[in-house]
């Protein structure tokens, strides 16, 4: 495999919705280059870049892949991003990457949610966008259609620069604005395609199209603009050049069409991604921080500069291991060679390095600046991770996520499993960004957190397939909490006598509410020597055993001051465990008078959805006793802060999909606590465990 200067070299993520023919797509592209001998098919299963398992078994994409072609000198590096909601931010992470996008509209069905989501990721890294119109030949297809609904969401500057001939099944080939020539395609799933002139038919509106490409490349550059006003027109140089530049700014967003599914015009749009898509020396500088100060520094992406590469994400394969996936965006990365881990201050070595054409690793000696590539068994390093020279350093910033929202508690089928289970899912977590594993000490159950239901499926599939372990989901549990609203004080005594050396232990304690985060505080006010000083540990022992199982539902009682101020001890029968009975009992009798009250987690919340299903939004949260903060415009977009019971909240997900028809989001953490509503309250109560011991006693 022969190696890439800068120049030649074209990053390129496909995204867009799910089922919009992302890997069809690029399966035609690979093809239509030379790069692979077959058409693949997702519905086969023998695409290049859809090749695991899930995505084979599922039919669609659920983590971004690599695959590379060569297209007139040039290679293309084309990073297959998901599509669904549940993994859009694998998209995310491609985007990160990339140097231009390629983002696919469905023909039939026009702009939809997540085509939109990664238009605005694209917008975030300041990526030049291409558009293609595919399935342009399925029934119902409509080229003016979608390309109104692409003007919708994106504005004006997305403009075509070829025509469709023919519709649906009658799609034949493309009309280009920039060559005035008329491209028809082969019907064997070739690629190939034949020039010719523009049918008369098209004349008319071909022209049309051409003039208001004329206008929106003119209006890119003053220069350009001068020169149209005053000739009406632009030579064809200036054309080719200002269109170039215009992209790369994104202030045009070109428009193309294609039938991935039969490999029709995959030919004319590689020449566009070469001639029109900016390499990575066109892209110029990248930025990044210095480590110590944390002030921004600038690096050139050239091969020429000191060398810098990015680790942007991490698979693990059964075999290899664990594999980095990387881009080098300054200097030249040689395998077999040791580089300086700026993430982690260390050394490590790199073995062979390689680029990937979906699974298949292609080992290469060196990668130059702008290249993406991959090395397995790097034992130091996660995603996110930055390598440089030790003498020129920079840090590069990775993409962060917020904690996902939807929990599942995950029980390991067998004792077995238990013991593999922590090794997987440290393992399964260097794959997956938005994945996380925690324990939560307050129901003591071990959480998985991830985009989806859909998505923590994919993860339970994995656990079993790559690592042997099984495990079982459930809604994790709520953590209430109990406390009480007054002081009060009872007497805790235990006495038994059994014909030898009997147990005697009795204690006074006052029982006072604290603050809400308090959690518990234990203080002794005993005079005159009524308890002896060695006793007072296992008071306070059995009031925390007997508060952590709770008095109303089994929830541990939080936010008092326990003080023991009187007793009486005896000194044959008195033992540290009597004195630990007697302080449990002298809580459970403190609690009778105490007003207990039930606790429960108030989250906070922030929604983003499309104005126009704010009103259902807020309806919504406010059913779930959500009290609402504020609200702010981004965009197209507003954002509600609120806050609401944690129990409501569980399923929150699936009806905010629903209202919003997927384009809206949240993420809430954890605040505070606060009362249960007493109706709410006595049904936790009841069914509680706690509730149903005290009944068959």
């Amino acid at each position: 495999m022969k190696t890439y200067d800068t120049e030649a070299i074209r990053n390129i993520a496909l995204c867009g919705h799910g089922h919009t023919g992302k890997t069809s797509l690029a399966s035609a592209l690979l093809f239509s280059a030379g790069a692979v001998n077959r058409l693949g098919s997702t519905d086969k299963g023998t695409t290049v870049t859809d090749f695991d398992e899930d995505e084979i078994a599922r039919k669609f994409s659920v983590s971004t892949s690599l695959a590379f072609c060569e297209w007139k000198g040039v290679k293309i590096n084309l990073i297959d991003t998901p599509g669904y909601l549940e993994f859009i931010h694998e998209a995310k992470l491609g985007l990160r990457v990339a140097d231009s996008a390629l983002v696919l509209v469905d023909a039939v069905a026009g702009v939809e949610v997540q085509s939109e989501k990664t238009f605005r990721y694209a917008e975030e890294f300041d990526l030049p966008v291409f558009i293609v119109i595919n399935k342009i030949d399925r029934e119902r297809a409509s080229f003016s259609r979608a390309l109104q609904s692409i003007a919708d969401r994106f504005g004006r500057a997305a403009v075509p620069l070829q025509l469709p001939i023919g519709s649906e099944a009658g799609f034949s080939g493309v009309a280009d604005l920039l060559k005035l020539k008329a491209y028809r395609f082969a019907d064997d799933g070739s690629g190939k395609m034949e020039e010719g002139e523009v049918p008369a038919e098209l004349q008319q509106q071909v022209q049309g199209q051409r003039e208001t490409l004329l206008e929106m490349v003119a209006e890119s550059d003053d220069t350009l603009l001068e020169k149209f006003l005053d000739g009406g027109s632009l030579s064809d140089t200036e054309l080719e050049r200002g269109l170039k530049a215009a992209v790369g700014a994104r202030k045009l967003f070109p428009v193309f069409t294609c039938s991935a599914l039969r490999n029709q015009g995959s030919h004319s749009l590689l020449d566009a991604l070469v001639a029109w898509a900016p390499s990575p020396a066109d892209i110029g500088t990248v930025k990044g921080l210095a480590r110590a100060s944390q002030e921004p520094v600038e690096r050139k992406i050239s091969s020429r500069e000191p060398v810098s590469f990015f680790v942007w994400k991490t698979t693990v394969d059964p075999f290899s291991g664990k594999i980095s996936l990387f881009k080098v965006y300054s200097g030249t990365v040689k395998a077999d060679s040791s580089y300086h881990s700026q993430s982690k201050d260390h050394t490590e070595r790199l073995g062979a390095i390689a680029i990937l054409q979906g699974k298949q690793m292609v080992t290469v000696p060196e990668l130059r600046a702008g290249d993406l590539g991959a090395v397995a068994k790097l034992r130091d390093t996660n995603t996110g991770d930055t390598f440089c020279d030790k003498s020129a350093p920079i840090l590069y910033q990775p993409v962060v996520f917020k904690k996902p929202s939807i929990s599942y508690a995950l029980h390991p089928k067998s004792r077995g499993d238990e013991d593999k289970l922590s090794n997987a899912m440290q393992r399964l977590q260097e794959e997956d960004a938005m994945l996380f594993f925690d324990h939560d000490p307050g129901t003591n159950e071990l959480l998985v957190s991830g985009a989806g239901s859909q998505h923590i499926d994919v993860v339970v599939g994995r656990l079993k397939r790559k690592f042997g372990v099984e495990v079982v989901l459930s809604p994790p549990k709520v953590p209430y909490r109990e406390t009480i609203r007054r002081k009060a004080e009872a007497q805790g005594r235990y006495k038994r006598q059994t014909g030898g050396r009997g147990q005697y232990g009795d204690c006074w304690v006052r029982l006072e509410p604290l603050p809400r985060g308090s959690d518990f505080e234990f203080a002794e006010e005993i005079f005159g020597g009524s308890i002896p000083k060695n006793y007072w540990p296992a008071i306070e022992k059995g009031i925390q055993g007997a508060r952590l199982k709770g008095y109303l539902a089994g929830y541990p009682v939080v936010d008092f001051r326990a003080v023991v101020y009187d007793g009486s001890y005896h000194d044959v029968d008195s033992s540290e465990m009597a004195f630990k009975i007697a302080g449990s009992l002298a809580f459970k009798n403190c609690m009778e008078k105490c007003e207990p009250v039930l606790l429960e987690p108030i989250m906070m919340v922030e929604v983003t959805a499309p104005d126009e299903n704010m009103g259902d939004v807020l309806g919504n949260l406010t059913s779930r006793r959500g009290r609402m903060l504020g609200m702010e415009n981004v965009g197209h977009d507003s954002v509600i802060k609120a806050q609401a019971p944690m129990s409501e909240m569980l399923n929150y997900a699936p009806d905010l999909n629903s209202i919003t028809g997927g384009r809206g989001s949240f993420s809430m953490e954890f605040d505070h606590y606060a009362e249960v509503p007493s109706h709410i309250a006595q049904k936790i109560i009841d069914a509680s465990p706690k509730r149903a011991e005290t009944e068959e006693k």
